[in-house]
């Protein structure tokens, strides 16, 4: 009998990984709270039969799952996170603190336009599993890929990362974007700004900047802008419509990482010398100290 596939977070997407699995496998999903599910557990000693574990939790929960996985693991398993995020004031990526934390060498990510609907109704899609090891990318596809589902891989684990963090914070903008009736020229300068920024600050930490013009990057954003109305374009239409950042969280109905990267990443910038006016403008629009209007204007007099 094959192992489970391992799902830890039973949230939106991590519901949707379980309903993909199940397709053609035994997912276990692992909630901290009871589920109805015949395939759900609240046992974490149970994710040690599994080989494939995907983390589907938000990135500042990432440590304490670390911390709790860590206990249960060994070279065996192959960890495959679909975080938006990175973690910490230096933006360290979710695969680098789970190689740091736990006893699993072999790491990847999920990533690209693959919307958790989409994944579990079948709608034909694709994404990319950012990893250095071939055989995480392997049993990826081999957990979730069906005719609907294309997967392609990179060994820039990285550059995915980073790119998928910041198409995150892109995606809000342009939910603001479509929903203000953004003229599509000056949209079309701040989406293009946002990846050439997004591929900086992705070199500094050890990607390739090639990255951002693939799956990761691009394609991802082609999505958000196409209108898979994601949780982070939601967030931006319920932004444009003046709601405040408590209320539009709730109608976007999802944690958006956007909402804290946008100031480290303009922090991190700062430190290191260079300028990210895409980051900087969303974290002041956030804290209420700028309009995206405005943003845009001090944009295009750069």
């Amino acid at each position: 009998m094959s192992a489970p596939i391992g799902i830890v977070g039973a949230g939106t997407f991590g519901q949707a990984l379980a309903v993909a699995v199940q397709r053609g496998g035994e997912p276990l999903l692992y909630s901290r709270s009871e589920r109805e599910e015949s395939y759900a557990t609240t046992d974490a000693t149970e994710l040690a039969r599994c080989e494939l574990i995907f983390i589907s939790v938000p990135s500042p929960h990432i440590p304490k799952v670390a911390q709790l996985l860590a206990p249960h693991l060994d070279g065996r398993h192959l960890l495959v996170h679909v975080s938006r995020g990175l973690i910490g004031d230096e933006l360290q990526t979710v695969s680098r603190h789970l190689r740091a934390n736990t006893p699993a060498r072999r790491v990847g990510c999920l990533a690209g336009p693959l919307s958790a609907a989409a994944l579990a109704g079948g709608v034909p899609g694709g994404g990319i599993v950012g990893t250095q090891f071939p055989e995480v990318a392997d049993a990826v596809r081999a957990a979730i890929e069906g005719s609907n589902l294309r997967l392609y891989d990179s060994s820039d684990t990285v550059g995915v990362e980073v790119a998928s963090a910041m198409v995150g914070l892109l995606a809000m903008q342009a939910g603001f974007c479509l929903e203000r009736k953004i003229p599509p020229s000056a949209m079309a300068v701040m989406m293009d700004r946002g990846l050439a920024e997004a591929a900086r600050v992705g070199t500094l930490l050890g990607g390739d900047p090639e990255t951002f013009h693939g799956m990761a990057g691009s394609g991802d954003l082609f999505a958000a802008l196409g209108g898979d109305e994601r949780a982070e374009v939601r967030l931006g239409r319920a932004l444009a419509n003046n709601f405040d950042l408590t209320a539009a969280g709730k109608k976007a109905g999802a944690h958006i990482e956007g909402l804290t990267i946008a100031r480290r990443v303009a922090a991190f910038a700062e430190r290191r010398g260079f300028e990210a006016p895409i980051a900087a403008i969303t974290a002041k629009a956030l804290e209420g100290s700028m309009t995206i209007e405005e943003g845009l204007e001090h944009l295009m007099k750069r």
